[in-house]
């Protein structure tokens, strides 16, 4: 069940083969979502669960689905989780659902979703395909977990709406980096993770 080539499917894209860093892809979301951890983290979770089902649905009708129709299946079948996800963060965190607006629905479109489908589960068992969503979806949230912290944290001084950085600070002349709220400044520390992560893996520098 976990021999070395599906451990490798699913480690890979928690670092190696990122689908943020080194694939380039999702970087949209990565910018709405992230001025605070919990929208990231819940939007993180959506697309993995989102992705691991897909993943695995197509893997079960790789064989029955005419090849002419098959990006139609996929978006049907995404679309439908999508709307699950997007009631049951309704019923359940209606405030971070508001804060994530159109964007629950744009997962429909995400890039990552339509590419694991098309590459792998497509090609690839039930299982192996689950495994591959769910690292897919684990390495888009971990991306956006980094980008939101420094962002919550350098732009309001707070993370989940707790300060963390302490009155004193600020008593001494500190003041928040509105700068780091804004959807440019996300683009600028995905720049920084990508030259970090390839400045340390040796392998990504040939890419």
């Amino acid at each position: 069940m976990f021999s070395k080539k599906n451990k490798e499917v699913f480690v890979n894209p928690l670092s190696a083969n990122n689908p943020v860093t080194v694939q380039i892809l999702g970087i949209c979301s990565a910018l709405a979502v992230t001025a605070q951890l919990k929208p990231a983290i819940v939007m993180g979770l959506s697309v993995t669960a989102i992705l691991a089902v897909a993943n695995v649905v197509m893997s079960l009708l790789r064989k029955t689905v005419p090849n002419r129709i098959r990006i139609i299946v996929q978006l049907v079948v995404v679309a439908a989780l999508v709307t699950i996800v997007s009631n049951v963060l309704k019923a359940f965190v209606y405030d971070v659902s508001v804060q994530l607006s159109v964007y629950v629905g744009l997962i429909i479109t995400n890039c990552i979703l339509m590419g694991r489908l098309e590459a792998f589960a497509l090609q690839n068992k039930p299982w192996d395909s689950f495994l591959d969503g769910v690292g897919n979806g684990l390495g888009y949230a971990i991306i956006l977990v980094v980008i939101a912290f420094f962002r919550e944290l350098f732009g309001s001084g707070c993370l989940f709406g707790y300060q963390i950085i302490p009155q004193c600070v600020y008593d001494c002349g500190y003041s928040n980096n509105g700068l780091m709220l804004l959807a440019p400044m996300a683009l600028i520390i995905v720049g920084c993770i990508i030259w970090a992560q390839r400045a340390f893996n040796k392998d990504l520098q040939e890419k």
